[in-house]
């Protein structure tokens, strides 16, 4: 099940080639990572996604294929229109960011709740559910969540998790950064930090 910081992919925002930016991510302690990339033809990504599951396995890492098409993985996350039912496969996630959404959930074993904050791989996409609007729709999901959509800085990682959030997912913080290694351990500590302060102060 996802959780920590977990990496959403864009070789459109990463400053160096998608599985030189996963392993310097996986060195800063991410377990799982999403990719995105649609827009190549199927091949292509086939063949990405047997290079990142390469660099994650390493590390006891996963990957998780957005879409339907787990791409001869077994791990796939949903966007919120569909496909109803899920694809039978061994993990799969799906997009939310309302009650209503959140009602059509069927056999997922997590969704992303997003914007928290706002973003800027979706300008204008929102408006931001800001940690209290997170935690509310954490209470009503009936499975875990991961916080996504802007989350930038160890004090939006420790909000997302004291709203209750299993996990944040990131795009920008990871794939922009000059140095995807050391934003990665920033986060991923800050995560560890503020998960064992939750459980010792739940």
């Amino acid at each position: 099940m996802p959780s920590g910081v977990v990496v959403l992919t864009d070789r459109w925002a990463a400053r160096r080639p998608l599985p030189e930016v996963v392993t310097d991510a996986v060195a800063g302690g991410v377990r799982w990572v999403v990719l995105r990339e649609k827009d190549l033809p199927r091949a292509e990504r086939a063949a990405l996604a047997a290079d990142l599951r390469a660099v994650l396995a390493g590390a006891g890492g996963n990957l998780v294929v957005a879409g339907p098409d787990p791409l001869g993985g077994d791990a796939v996350h949903l966007p919120a229109a569909g496909p109803y039912p899920p694809p039978d496969v061994a993990l799969v996630g799906r997009s939310c960011h309302d009650r209503a959404e959140l009602s059509r959930l069927t056999t997922e074993d997590y969704v992303t709740l997003s914007p928290v904050y706002p973003t800027g791989s979706k300008p204008g996409h929102g408006p931001p559910l800001r940690p209290a609007g997170l935690a509310d729709l954490i209470r009503y999901s009936p499975v875990p969540v991961l916080a996504l959509g802007g989350v930038t800085t160890p004090d939006q990682v420790h909000a997302c998790v004291g709203a209750g959030a299993v996990g944040v997912a990131v795009l920008g913080a990871i794939m922009r950064a000059a140095d995807p290694a050391t934003a990665a351990t920033t986060l991923t500590s800050a995560f560890a930090q503020a998960d064992r302060n939750q459980r010792e102060n739940p």
